[in-house]
């Protein structure tokens, strides 16, 4: 039997790991009650008027899950500033980010038969920063409306200008409503990866959520981030 060493990196700050759990609820409850929005129904009552799941009800924990997820990203920031290994985005800039990118697509085509090691795969990234974006488009998109009901107020001068440039309401609803599933796509693909990269790659995807560190048996290409040895 072969004896494989593995050595632990320190990566993921607890304000990262807190933000990506908060996360996941928020946008689960948010694609839940966003479908419930679209095409409204009612249980768990006889009476409607008195049910706990009437379209208001879920309309105020639809836009409760969006506030907590706009304000819990103020710990994903934090984590950026506090932490080398809570990076927001990839370094596009940089040459061997492209390099490694193509290393990392080309395993996943079956055309290497495996990838240097990564503390954060870089095509992941790549995905990631995508994600932002969608959150981004959600957000907007999700203020807009939501502050149709006072266009004077603070609300309507921050975001009413999303509904002007999309041309109304109506194409504000429908953009929301599309990437919202493109988001959950994205977290359909992003689940099945970290699974895969945790057991066929033992590259500690899914338990680095949970504690922190990977464990990786070999020396990752870009473990001088976490050091300042490597831009």
């Amino acid at each position: 039997m072969k004896e494989v060493t593995r050595r632990e990196y320190y990566l993921f700050s607890p304000w990262l790991r807190i933000f990506h759990w908060i996360m996941v609820a928020c946008i689960v409850t948010l694609f839940a009650t966003g479908l419930m929005i679209t095409s409204p129904w009612i249980i768990f009552s006889f009476e409607p008027t008195t049910s706990g799941m009437t379209v208001d009800n879920i309309r105020n924990i639809h836009f409760l899950a969006a506030y907590i997820f706009c304000a819990a990203f103020v710990l994903r920031i934090y984590g950026f500033i506090t932490n080398p290994g809570d990076r927001l985005f990839p370094h596009v800039w940089k040459g061997y980010f492209y390099e490694n990118t193509v290393d990392v697509a080309l395993h996943y085509m079956f055309l290497k038969k495996e990838h240097a090691s990564y503390l954060r795969n870089p095509l992941a990234r790549c995905s990631y920063a995508f994600l932002y974006v969608l959150v981004f488009v959600e957000v907007l998109t999700g203020f807009g409306m939501y502050y149709m009901t006072n266009p004077s107020g603070i609300g309507g001068a921050l975001f009413g200008w999303v509904i002007t440039i999309l041309g109304g309401e109506y194409m504000a609803h429908l953009v929301h409503h599309y990437v919202a599933w493109a988001i959950i796509l994205f977290a359909i693909g992003h689940l099945y990866m970290v699974i895969r990269a945790e057991f066929m790659e033992g590259e500690s995807e899914v338990s680095s959520m949970f504690s922190g560190s990977k464990i990786l048996a070999h020396e990752p290409r870009d473990a001088g981030h976490l050091d300042g040895t490597l831009d």
